[in-house]
């Protein structure tokens, strides 16, 4: 069941809500450019199970509204917490992959873990994000020829092999985004550091990352596992940025027991 709820005057943001009965509920915060669906061989079993799912597109991504304005950290954590308050939700699990996580992690830290009993990093972009030089390229190529950008994180991002089928589904949702946003995320990922955030999450934290990842190296997810106090790291040895797809079954099974 997918509907747009309000979160400021004038910005809809979409949210995909599966099994709203489910037993327990896990939230998804998507990766940089993409969407919600890209969790849907997470949603395929995870509903089965007896979960509620439910993604969000963040603003300026997917289906939400693309205002020219409010990509940072506070803004985008605010978002999520409107979208908690009005679907009142309680005591559930927030998972972000990339870009996700980090924004996942400032909610908890601007918001006091407001209804979340546990959190899961899925290849977080966390605490630092892209390098200057990296984040200069694809400024440039974002302003320039935004596909071709896109196309060239894809080379980048699975270590498994997908097929051009695939391939052209996973294009396709990055295109969805405007190019705003894109490009103020690059611009965000640069320029932030969650360090300090990181101190006050005192949740249960999985940590899950592909050791062949390109995008957000490994090392920095034996970083974050150093930093959280609470936390356990579950390396994912044939993965790399993508885990929520390479190693899917895997990723799946651990949900499946980090939440019971």
């Amino acid at each position: 069941m997918g509907y747009f709820v309000n979160v400021e005057p004038g910005v809809n943001l979409y949210v995909e809500d599966l099994n709203p009965r489910g037993r327990k509920t896990i939230l998804f915060l998507h990766g940089w450019p993409f969407s919600h669906k890209q969790f849907e061989y997470q949603y395929n079993v995870l509903t089965s199970k007896g979960y509620r799912c439910i993604g969000i597109d963040w603003r300026g991504f997917g289906n939400s509204d693309k205002p020219v304005d409010g990509y940072n950290y506070d803004r985008l954590a605010d978002d999520i917490r409107a979208i908690v308050d009005i679907l009142q939700l309680d005591n559930f699990i927030l998972a972000g992959h990339s870009t996700g996580g980090a924004i996942a992690i400032h909610y908890i830290a601007r918001h006091n873990a407001y209804g979340v009993s546990k959190l899961v990093l899925i290849d977080a972009a966390a605490p630092t994000g892209f390098t200057k030089d990296t984040a200069a390229h694809l400024l440039k190529e974002t302003l320039n020829d935004r596909p071709k950008m896109i196309r060239g994180i894809m080379d980048t991002f699975f270590f498994q092999y997908i097929t051009p089928p695939f391939a052209d589904w996973f294009f396709q949702l990055g295109l969805q985004a405007a190019g705003w946003s894109t490009a103020a995320i690059i611009i965000l990922l640069r320029d932030q550091n969650l360090t300090t955030d990181l101190q006050k999450i005192g949740v249960p934290v999985l940590i899950v990352h592909g050791i062949h990842d390109k995008v957000i190296p490994f090392a920095q997810a034996q970083e974050l596992h150093h930093l959280l106090r609470n936390s356990q790291l579950v390396p994912f040895q044939y993965s790399g940025h993508g885990s929520f797809w390479e190693e899917r079954d895997k990723l799946n099974q651990l949900l499946i027991q980090f939440t019971e």
